[in-house]
């Protein structure tokens, strides 16, 4: 993971201090990429922990194509949303956006109901009537070769509806001749410091997922970015961070998968980082 250290070390010292839409502001640089090779380990960041349970639950909640913040909350805490009403204990990453912007968009905003509109999920699977995931599925397994294996959540037409428009906005898939998995994802808008490191986990487990399903096996993984910024209230963060010596790499250890529909038998304790040794958190407050 040095070449993600070495990015935020390249944003501090060549961005450019730019107001943005929450009024925090950012240092930011436009056009980067990283590649990390899933077969020298699983590409958790190790420089501070990673909210792996967070990655997880909200991998299956994509997966399973819901818009309630709610429904997220069941999988990440294992329980029946009437015993997680209490949202100060029981907040997912989404609950700032489903009680700001969804809220404002009109959507049900309860203890019980926080709706986000057509955000991710929803557009990978039931992009008005198509199911994304179950379509580049199909493609990745009976056309290996083609160059049109793509999982977008840029529908132009739903931007205005969702509680945030997406971030990592489309992937496109690549089986080589050794039955290998890639992945190159573009991300418009990447907050470096808190997002970037859940983003690269994220789409690192969904191609474990896919590659269980296609028996293939996992390897590349590019990650390119629009905007790459730090916020102004994580540049100390940052700054603390960068002078941490990364540790070595977890391995994944998860169930066999044969379908997208076993996700459904499967929570996020199902998911595991063998040899995950962290360095301690770095907390920052994340701007909505």
């Amino acid at each position: 993971m040095k070449n993600y250290l070495d990015l935020l070390e390249l944003i501090l010292e060549s961005g450019e201090t730019r107001e943005d839409r929450t009024g925090v502001g950012t240092i930011s640089s436009f056009g980067h990429q990283l590649k990390f090779d899933l077969r020298d380990g699983f590409p958790a960041v190790t420089t501070k922990k990673l909210a792996w349970k967070g990655v997880v639950s909200e991998l299956l909640w994509f997966i399973e194509g819901s818009d309630d913040e709610r429904r997220l909350a069941e999988i990440r805490y294992g329980d029946i949303r009437e015993n997680l009403t209490d949202i100060k204990k029981f907040p997912t990453i989404w609950t700032g956006n489903a009680d700001s912007q969804g809220k404002e968009l009109g959507y049900k905003n309860t203890e019980m109901v926080k709706k986000l509109g057509p955000i991710y999920g929803v557009q990978w699977r039931n992009w008005d009537g198509c199911d994304q995931v179950k379509q580049l599925l199909q493609s990745l397994k009976h056309n290996p070769n083609s160059r049109r294996h793509i999982l977008s959540a840029w529908n132009v037409s739903h931007i205005e509806k969702m509680a945030l428009p997406p971030c990592h906005l489309l992937a496109q898939f690549y089986v080589s001749q050794n039955n290998e998995l890639d992945c190159h994802m573009y991300q418009r808008s990447a907050d470096m410091f808190l997002g970037v490191p859940f983003n690269i986990a994220s789409y690192s487990l969904l191609m474990h997922i896919f590659s269980s399903i296609l028996s293939l096996k996992p390897r590349y993984f590019i990650h390119s970015f629009g905007d790459a910024h730090i916020y102004l209230n994580s540049v100390e963060q940052v700054k603390e961070q960068v002078l941490r010596k990364p540790k070595e790499r977890p391995i994944l250890k998860m169930p066999k998968i044969d379908s997208i529909e076993d996700l459904i038998d499967c929570n996020i304790d199902d998911f595991i980082l063998e040899g995950y040794d962290p360095h301690p958190p770095i907390r920052a407050e994340m701007a909505v």
